[in-house]
């Protein structure tokens, strides 16, 4: 596996491979998990050379987020790359990757007002302008991303298309733990028992879901499902439990479209998202 620090020495690289080679990407912030490890084994099966980048990039977290403690367990991340058939890793240092008078965002306007977006305000600009710049940089012919953050992966997916990006771009099912819990970099903030009581976000999404294969559309009883598992698990508090249009992002009152029963909740300081993708 090469590691490239410098856009200039991968650029080199990216360049000497043939024509007939084909190369997948997988953005990630580091603190690598299995569901990291599927996307790259989900890119290993459809392409020739498997890139993926860690980056904790500054400009998607909020003045009061958890930027500076976000987990980097660089030498970890290194070993699971490799041991995953990683062909190269792109780690630039953010005193380099973004210029000091750097002023050039991207932003996908509209699919940014609910779920995450509207308690996060900046936080979808600043993925966006992350994910094309690196684009441009690792020159993908396919890209992927966990559907556990679906809102960005949506948002992401339309950027790809409003740009005419010339990347085939995959979404890729949610990899969990045995107790449903979605695997994700901030599970490392959690307590044992805060760990336990986060299985209600998976636990309340699969009642409601159930409840629509049986036949139940309302928006509103859907969500009061899900919300008496999450409260039965004494949550620090919920920030949203709703349900959009998986094409708009909008809230909708009634299942009659593709939508996504998403939630957020903190357990102590710590967000935890999840969703279910719902096709009547």
């Amino acid at each position: 596996m090469e590691i490239f620090k410098e856009i200039d020495a991968y650029r080199a690289w990216r360049s000497s491979r043939p024509p007939s080679e084909t190369v997948g990407f997988v953005p990630t912030m580091g603190a690598l998990h299995q569901g990291h490890l599927k996307l790259v084994e989900t890119s290993r099966e459809s392409t020739t050379h498997s890139v993926v980048s860690i980056f904790v990039n500054p400009l998607q977290f909020g003045p009061s987020e958890d930027f500076s403690r976000y987990p980097r367990p660089f030498e970890e991340d290194v070993r699971l790359c490799t041991e995953a058939g990683v062909s190269a890793l792109f780690i630039p240092d953010a005193a380099h990757f973004y210029a000091t008078d750097h002023s050039t965002y991207c932003e996908v306007q509209g699919l940014d007002q609910h779920l995450c977006g509207a308690t996060r305000p900046g936080h979808f600009r600043g993925v966006c302008t992350v994910v094309v710049k690196l684009f441009n940089i690792i020159q993908p012919h396919m890209t992927f991303f966990g559907q556990k953050d679906i809102q960005q992966a949506l948002i992401l997916k339309k950027m790809t298309r409003d740009l005419s990006l010339n990347l085939d771009f995959r979404i890729v099912p949610t990899v969990r733990e045995d107790s449903g819990l979605a695997l994700s970099s901030r599970n490392h903030y959690l307590s044992p028992d805060e760990k336990n009581a986060a299985r209600s976000l998976f636990q309340g999404l699969a009642k409601a879901h159930a409840a629509f294969v049986k036949g139940e559309k309302s928006s509103s009883n859907l969500i009061a499902i899900v919300e008496q598992e999450i409260l039965a698990s004494s949550p620090t508090r919920i920030d949203y439990i709703q349900i959009v249009s998986q094409h708009l992002l909008q809230p909708v009152d009634s299942i009659q479209v593709p939508s996504v029963m998403a939630v957020a909740v903190y357990y102590g300081k710590t967000r935890l998202i999840d969703n279910f993708l719902v096709n009547p």
